[in-house]
């Protein structure tokens, strides 16, 4: 019997041993193509086949990053993140269904717009690049980038962004109703509605491309000057600091 036993024992640990070094899956790729057909089928409706929404209230999503759209698609279905509307459309998703739509959007080109409220711009602006000190709100370029393309899974692409929306979700995040980032809730607390009205409104007129070329050219004149042997911290600061400083100023 306790023969027995033992080789039961010893069956169950090679068992267990084989099963733990069984090698997992890998995840399954997101597929762009399939995403498309999810997007003419159900979310062109409100923000057209390729993400450049024409209505103010529903967010462009094209060029938005793979990784935040498909968080916020997870969230939707969860119901961490409230809206009626899309806590239904994601209900019937799949985790693949909202990898490929979120894949699928990422590669979409977003449409150039003008600023709104061209009014709004010096506000929005300073608050863009500087954020404002007496009230301890942040840049919102230190998180969101000087030309507005954000970190992929975390801060959004908001460069190009309807207003509209912008401060829709500035004013839910900071009545409570939007609960998924508890950053933007502290930050939109402490910002009034004039605030929120003006970096909204700067905001869809933020333009990349010149930004990140002022940037290039100007580390790449850092480094040529610097030289090899004097490429110390300090040095290379002063010349790539201010094109994250004044790069957005040239957005605008």
């Amino acid at each position: 019997m306790k023969v027995t036993k033992l080789l039961a024992l010893c069956g169950l640990a090679s068992a267990s041993l084989a099963f733990a070094n069984t090698p997992t899956a890998p995840a399954a790729k997101a597929d762009p193509a399939k995403g498309k057909v999810i997007a003419e089928q159900v979310c062109a409706a409100c923000h057209s086949a390729d993400g450049n929404s024409a209505v103010p209230a529903n967010p462009v999503l094209a060029g938005q990053g793979a990784d935040y759209l498909n968080k916020q698609l997870t969230e939707f279905k969860a119901g961490v993140r409230k809206n009626p509307i899309m806590n239904g459309m994601t209900a019937a998703l799949s985790v693949d269904d909202m990898k490929n739509l979120s894949a699928y959007f990422a590669e979409q080109k977003p449409k150039a717009r003008e600023a709104g409220d061209k009014t709004q711009m010096p506000l929005g602006k300073t608050i863009y690049t500087g954020g404002v000190a007496a009230t301890r709100i942040p840049a919102c370029m230190a998180c969101h980038g000087p030309s507005g393309n954000g970190l992929p899974i975390q801060y959004p692409r908001v460069g190009g962004q309807h207003a509209g929306y912008l401060a829709a979700q500035l004013n839910l995040f900071r009545s409570g109703e939007r609960g998924n980032s508890q950053v933007m809730t502290d930050i939109a607390l402490k910002m009034t509605d004039a605030q929120i009205k003006a970096v909204s409104e700067s905001l869809l007129g933020l333009t990349p491309p010149c930004a990140c070329t002022l940037a290039l050219l100007h580390g790449i004149a850092g480094v040529l000057l610097c030289g090899v042997k004097q490429r110390n911290f300090i040095t290379l600061l002063l010349f790539y600091a201010p094109p994250l400083v004044f790069s957005p100023l040239v957005s605008f």
